[in-house]
């Protein structure tokens, strides 16, 4: 068994075809298939349900997904811990909320890239509720997330800091002049959401149903920029992050209400899963979040 066959077992599960994940490999067909096989007859166990041209993992197939995910992640870390070279190189797979991606990762990332110019950082958009099972699964080695505090035995949470979340008008609307906007004004006025499975919407939808509000959804997006587009528009309020909103706030092309009804807590937060080592270049990812002051970084 090698990490290339488990490289390539873990591409074909990924893409569900022999071909493709022999064209993204820059590999011959008969070279993946020869991969297989060979790691099937090691195993003593089929990984995939060959129906034609249709293909599908076995019982045996998902169980070692598991064990390729963490044996290519250890790999990872031997490339970025064990050599002797003062400097670290590899790669580092970072889940991270799309929020972040306004300003914050890409000034880290910059600025992660000058101290440590031999790591690739492989980035991939997260949700809440699905970054816990990549971890453990050894998909991502870190996470950088804007969410309510999460709490899970199976994650390692190394950082944390407070952040907020607003309802976004065009500055004519009748709201902005508002000195105190809560629940009950928002009631007839259309909401422009985030999608289903965002934890900002469930809060707020929360709220109002415990004031016994029903809101006036116009819109649910994953899309920050469309949110804001409409609200620019003047088709209805907003709720976002404020790290999201600061380009428009600036240039006047949005007004925050003066809210003062129920809080939203939530908070930028940094995991890893609990068995995982914090490792130099993880604490050098975590130096840079917290050296962010006014959501910039420090030079």
């Amino acid at each position: 068994m090698t990490i290339t066959q488990l490289e390539t077992f873990l591409r074909i599960a990924d893409l569900n075809s022999f071909s493709s994940a022999a064209n993204d490999l820059g590999y011959a067909q008969s070279t993946v298939t020869m991969q297989i096989k060979q790691l099937e007859d090691e195993l003593g166990s089929d990984l995939f349900n060959r129906l034609g041209k249709t293909i599908s993992l076995t019982p045996a197939g998902e169980r070692l997904i598991v064990y390729a995910e963490k044996l290519l992640q250890l790999e990872r870390e031997i490339h970025l811990e064990v050599p002797d070279s003062t400097e670290p190189a590899g790669i580092i797979k970072l889940g991270v909320s799309e929020s972040l991606c306004y300003n914050r990762c890409p000034q880290i990332l910059m600025q992660y890239r000058k101290a440590y110019p031999k790591v690739d950082i492989q980035l991939r958009f997260i949700t809440h509720d699905s970054f816990p099972e990549l971890l453990k699964k050894g998909e991502l080695d870190i996470v950088y997330t804007l969410n309510p505090l999460i709490e899970d035995e199976n994650l390692a949470l190394l950082y944390k800091h407070p952040e907020t979340l607003g309802f976004y008008v065009y500055p004519e609307h009748e709201l902005a002049k508002k000195s105190k906007v809560r629940e009950d004004d928002l009631k007839d006025v259309p909401l422009l959401l985030t999608s289903h499975n965002c934890s900002f919407r469930h809060m707020l939808i929360t709220d109002f149903s415990h004031k016994g509000i029903v809101p006036k959804i116009a819109i649910e997006t994953s899309s920050k920029e469309i949110l804001k587009q409409f609200a620019i528009s003047g088709l209805g309020a907003a709720f976002m992050p404020d790290m999201t909103v600061a380009v428009e706030r600036e240039n006047g092309s949005l007004a925050r209400l003066c809210w003062a009804g129920d809080d939203f807590p939530v908070y930028s937060q940094v995991f890893i899963h609990k068995d995982k080592r914090v490792t130099g270049v993880v604490e050098g990812f975590l130096e840079l979040v917290r050296n962010l002051k006014d959501g910039k970084v420090k030079p």
